[in-house]
């Protein structure tokens, strides 16, 4: 039954990145099989500030006043289960390399969908002579996925993965490096071309990371790099590019930050409550606010820390960052006690920090936490970060 277990979860690992019925379907049976092999259930250490922000939900919910409209954060409760399963099952490194190598070949496969689509829409756009950004912005490509924030911030996490194991994996340097290869090459092609500003930064920044700490000379050519892409790209890619620094294709991301600190003023302990940012937004926003509002979706603050300081109240916050800054700390503190050279555990731990770094880096702009599709896979990264923290994690 415990085998039984460890393939339904890793089975539900990689759907994720297809179909979130599979996942779904799979996952649960997992969690079924788990519980009846009556294996120790194991958590790790982060269950404290997790279980406070998870009851910080909770009372949010219950003072809110409209607790039937935050049910789907209650149902998010569930789905960080994720955690315990994949912290219980996946005790060996070499169960966790393959489900790593697994992304990135769905992945891949999944990106080839995501091109497919980029140059239809593109066909699109052209026979209907419309300018093509203007035309792609609105209705990018999203793989498998319903929208293309969580499709982009999927590749992301199985982007830095890939590159944490190309570096720091010594099985890859001996066989299957060149699909490797091939294959970070295809998701950073579709990871262009979905457009998503904050993950192209984010993805930017945690590749970095993991660049310092493998060739660390190589991190001053990436203003070359950087330069030669911009260039070298099609000129919607470089106008995508440059909108990043124009303050009128960002107003109405301030718009948002604005409301939303309004919100976290007037509800600092509990907030205005899960999924009310969106029906109380013309509520607190601004009176100095121009009319009409820019063209932009009002439904979170596409900020995940004002976002939850709105919605759940300060101390959901802090329990958070508390959460989060604890695994960057556990995950650098045994990555200082590896001896010198490559191996699994070096390249899941070093991969664990981009992720949780680029993860960090993209919340800035987006409520990316809250898609159940990008959130069980930054818990299994957490989760194999942890069994890789351990002094002597399971073989077979």
């Amino acid at each position: 039954m415990l085998n039984a277990a460890l393939y339904l979860a890793f089975a539900s690992a990689v759907a994720i990145l297809f179909s979130i019925a599979a996942y779904n379907i799979l996952f649960a049976a997992s969690l079924v099989a788990l519980l009846l092999s009556k294996a120790p259930l194991r958590v790790p250490r982060i269950w404290l500030p997790l279980s406070l922000f998870l009851a910080a939900t909770l009372a949010s919910l219950a003072f809110s006043g409209d607790a039937h409209a935050g049910l789907p954060q209650v149902w998010k409760i569930y789905v960080y289960s994720m955690l315990m399963v994949a912290f219980s099952l996946f005790r060996d490194l070499k169960v966790i390399r393959r489900l790593f190598l697994c992304w990135a070949g769905v992945g891949a496969l999944v990106g080839l969908r995501g091109i497919v689509q980029f140059i239809d829409k593109f066909a699109e756009a052209r026979a209907l002579g419309r300018n093509f950004l203007e035309y792609y912005e609105p209705e990018r490509i999203s793989g498998f996925m319903s929208h293309w924030m969580t499709f982009s911030g999927q590749i992301m996490i199985v982007l830095l993965m890939l590159m944490a194991c190309l570096f720091w994996c010594p099985s890859i340097r001996k066989k299957g490096l060149w699909l490797c290869v091939l294959g970070f090459g295809a998701l950073s092609l579709v990871l262009v071309l979905t457009f998503t500003r904050s993950i192209w930064v984010a993805t930017f920044f945690g590749g970095l990371y993991l660049v310092w700490f493998w060739k660390r000379w190589l991190v001053a050519l990436a203003p070359v790099a950087l330069l030669v892409a911009y260039l070298a790209g099609p000129a919607s890619i470089r106008t995508r590019a440059q909108s990043i620094f124009h303050a009128s294709d960002n107003q109405i991301r301030l718009i948002m930050w604005r409301t939303g600190i309004r919100m976290v003023e007037a509800h600092p302990l509990l907030g205005v409550g899960p999924e009310q940012v969106r029906i109380q937004f013309m509520n607190y926003l601004p009176e100095d606010t121009p009319r009409p509002l820019p063209t932009g979706y009002l439904g979170h603050l596409h900020n995940f820390y004002l976002q939850y300081a709105a919605e759940r109240g300060v101390p959901a916050l802090l329990a958070l960052l508390w959460m989060l800054g604890m695994m960057l700390a556990d995950f650098w503190r045994a990555l200082r006690r590896l001896p010198q050279g490559p191996g699994d555990r070096r390249f899941i731990l070093h991969g664990a920090i981009a992720v949780i770094l680029a993860t960090m880096i993209a919340g800035f702009f987006e409520h990316n936490l809250n898609d159940t599709e990008v959130l069980v896979m930054f818990l299994v990264v957490a989760s194999c970060g942890y069994i890789a923290v351990e002094d002597n994690p399971g073989h077979v």
